[in-house]
């Protein structure tokens, strides 16, 4: 630390963090301060009110019962690992702060808090980070583009364009340094590349679509034309539907989202897979948008998918 810093330095005037709790809206200073961690532990013990809990009556919550006190300890640990893996200075660095402090992350953080026995092994939650966009394009003659643009990590490179403001991407990251593989790095080469805007059509049915989410995508395609092709869902159904994902070929692990029913996970797991379960809509499976052109009768259709921020948007005539 230098003089020089000490004398450039000023206080400044900062929007408060916050949630609703039980119909009471709570403020924390936000990052580079701590109190985000307050927050996400408030969301996940609202996921268990403390009615439900058996140890007392309704009527007459008791803070002190043995489960309440487990329930806020490991929520505790919860919103800590979080914290310390993303708390910094938001003029440096990225903070995810409205994901931390969601209801959605709260819920899924929530799922790992066993009510009967304490964790000593809490890991900090993933975060997933924006680094692409997808977007399906249809006009009124049913020209359709199916474009998609990933820097891959989050700050690509972590090279700026000089004077310019956007990140050069860091895609030789997909190669291999085994000298065997056809992957390896070597220069005048091209990486193995996972964003894959699609196309499919039938007819007079013309469709582009795309899923973004690493190496999600295949099969994220596979089930959304599955679910069109087999199943007779339409393009928002077809995208709603509950997926799952798998990272690795390797392993009975798999994650599943919640809306899949109950019996078909003990079915799966009686044969064999490991499965974890995720959010209803979880950001895991990807996040995608679709556009049909029905050339019979010169109509368009859209449809986005709601693990995401995006939306199905027509353009007036």
């Amino acid at each position: 630390m230098t003089a020089e810093d000490l004398a450039s330095f000023s206080a400044e005037w900062v929007e408060p963090i916050s949630i609703d709790y039980r119909g009471w809206r709570v403020f924390q200073l936000p990052p580079n301060g701590q109190g985000m961690a307050a927050l996400e532990m408030l969301n996940i013990l609202e996921v268990f009110p403390p009615e439900t809990l058996e140890v007392f009556p309704p009527e007459r919550p008791d803070p002190l019962a043995a489960l309440e006190l487990h329930r806020r300890i490991e929520a505790m640990k919860l919103a800590y690992a979080d914290a310390y893996r993303y708390n910094a200075d938001p003029r440096v660095a990225r903070v995810p702060v409205a994901e931390l402090i969601s209801k959605r992350h709260a819920r899924e953080r929530a799922r790992q808090l066993d009510p009967r026995r304490a964790n000593g092994e809490v890991l900090h939650a993933v975060v997933p980070t924006s680094d692409t966009v997808y977007l399906a394009v249809v006009d009124r003659e049913g020209n359709i583009a199916s474009w998609i643009q990933s820097i891959y990590a989050a700050f690509g490179s972590g090279i700026t364009v000089e004077d310019m403001g956007f990140a050069l991407q860091n895609r030789g990251a997909g190669f291999s340094l085994d000298p065997n593989h056809p992957n390896v790095l070597a220069g005048g080469k091209r990486p193995y590349h996972t964003i894959i805007p699609g196309f499919m059509e039938r007819v007079d049915l013309h469709v582009g679509f795309g899923i973004m989410g690493g190496a999600n995508q295949p099969l994220a395609h596979a089930q959304f034309v599955s679910n069109v092709v087999d199943y007779g869902m339409n393009l928002q159904q077809a995208l709603e539907a509950p997926r799952f994902f798998k990272g690795e070929p390797s392993g009975y692990e798999v994650s599943i989202e919640a809306r899949v029913p109950e019996a078909t996970l003990a079915e799966l797991s009686e044969m064999g897979h490991v499965i974890s379960v995720r959010p209803e809509y979880s950001q895991e499976m990807g996040r995608g948008q679709a556009v049909m052109h029905r050339s019979n009768t010169q109509t368009n259709y859209g449809a986005s998918d709601p693990r995401s921020d995006g939306a199905a948007t027509p353009e007036g005539i």
